[in-house]
């Protein structure tokens, strides 16, 4: 995926020393512009904010929407998109992260502990803690704007954005040859009993 100025400029932090406020970090070979590392902590910020706020609705609030199936029959699907954010942002998370950073991750944006009390049940000093915190924060903003068919973000794509079209697969009809029964059935001389 390919990283363009124009999505990166609205994240970056103006303050940053890496990226000068653009967003974007060159390098001195030939390789395409990376984005700097307060731009993924900014994305992993947006899509945390927003499940916060799907956690926090009213479940009376939630909505079922209707959306259009592109393919060969033209379907609709029903779908509760704050119930389905916050699996993707959950299980995303669960499956990206290493077990260390997932207790990280499970104890202070989960459950809502304080840096001291992570530290006191993951038994790591404060540094080590916020490091792993902010390296957590930059992968999973990279994966959060990077995962395939379907990116977290950008949020308006995910929550009102146009599905897109998959090209259904068809199985090529495979012959199958059933295994034939044996013929006859084995005899299996059974022991005889001596009535006395």
């Amino acid at each position: 995926m390919e990283w363009t100025r124009s999505e990166t400029l609205a994240l970056a932090s103006h303050s940053c020393v890496q990226c000068d406020g653009l967003g974007l970090r060159l390098s001195e070979r030939e390789e395409p512009a990376q984005p700097c590392h307060c731009v993924l902590r900014a994305i992993f910020r947006a899509c945390y904010a927003r499940f916060r706020d799907c956690a926090a609705k009213e479940k009376y609030l939630s909505r079922v929407t209707l959306h259009a199936i592109q393919g060969a029959d033209h379907k609709s699907t029903w779908s509760r998109k704050d119930e389905e954010f916050m699996a993707d942002f959950c299980l995303v998370s669960r499956r990206f992260l290493s077990e260390t950073e997932y207790g990280i991750f499970r104890y202070h944006f989960l459950l809502g502990a304080e840096w001291k009390l992570c530290c006191l049940k993951l038994k790591m000093d404060r540094g080590t803690f916020f490091h792993n915190l902010y390296r957590l924060q930059q992968r999973l903003g990279r994966v959060f704007r990077e995962l395939q068919p379907y990116a977290l973000y950008p949020l308006g794509e995910y929550f009102h954005g146009e599905s897109k079209a998959v090209t259904p697969t068809r199985l090529e009809s495979i012959n199958v040859v059933p295994i034939r029964p044996p013929v006859g059935r084995p005899h299996i001389a059974m022991p005889t009993r001596k009535v006395a």
